[in-house]
């Protein structure tokens, strides 16, 4: 029988990075990011309701949704539970309606569905195991800087700029402590790439022999 697992960690923890190494092993990846670009999409539901809720000026000129503008009105006005409110329903029944379908397709498979807020959602019920991604704290704030920053705006200002707003974002989720109560593995990245490497490769191993029975 298939093992349906949730993948999580707090913010920049390195839930991409570790989700690519289950994905490499053979794992059937669902990523919780790009379920939400897919819902946001002109035309559905969520992209009215969003726009509704939002305004317009999060509308680009082709008419999809600006998300890192949304994102700075979401956080930036303490906005992100009404945000919640219209995605996250969404991506939950897509989440059970592709859990449903890839137990059938994949019988004995490990079925992983990497997000961020999988306990601040309500939604680790779904799931069989929920593996918790970690690392210190500097190391979140500073990988999340750097992904807002380019090498030509690492000034003090604008580097403190995004420091503010990956805490703003921290802020809203569970702590890395609570998550890791939930959890029944927990990957340790705040080494090498190689230690990442073989925590995923042994926890791989016990995920695939559940579904192998």
């Amino acid at each position: 029988m298939s093992v349906r697992v949730g993948l999580t960690g707090g913010l920049a923890s390195g839930k991409s990075t570790v989700a690519q190494m289950f994905a490499a092993r053979g794992a059937q990846m669902m990523y919780a990011d790009q379920v939400a670009h897919d819902l946001m999409q002109p035309g559905t539901s969520v992209y009215e309701q969003v726009v509704r809720t939002f305004g317009s000026s999060i509308i680009r000129s082709d008419r999809t949704i600006d998300r890192p503008k949304l994102a700075q009105i979401a956080f930036g006005e303490h906005r992100i539970e009404e945000l919640n409110r219209i995605v996250h329903p969404a991506v939950s029944a897509r989440m059970e309606q592709w859990l449903a379908e890839m137990s059938l397709s994949h019988p004995r498979g490990v079925l992983v569905f990497e997000a961020a807020l999988i306990l601040e959602a309500g939604i680790g019920k779904h799931f069989d195991k929920i593996v918790v991604v970690s690392s210190r704290p500097e190391q979140k704030l500073e990988r999340f800087a750097g992904r807002l920053l380019s090498d030509d705006q690492l000034d003090e200002r604008r580097r403190a700029e995004a420091l503010r707003e990956a805490e703003r974002r921290i802020g809203v989720q569970l702590s890395e402590t609570e998550k890791i109560a939930a959890a029944d593995y927990v990957i340790d990245n705040s080494g090498t790439v190689e230690q990442t490497e073989r925590q995923v490769g042994r926890i791989f191993k016990e995920l695939k022999k559940l579904a192998q029975g």
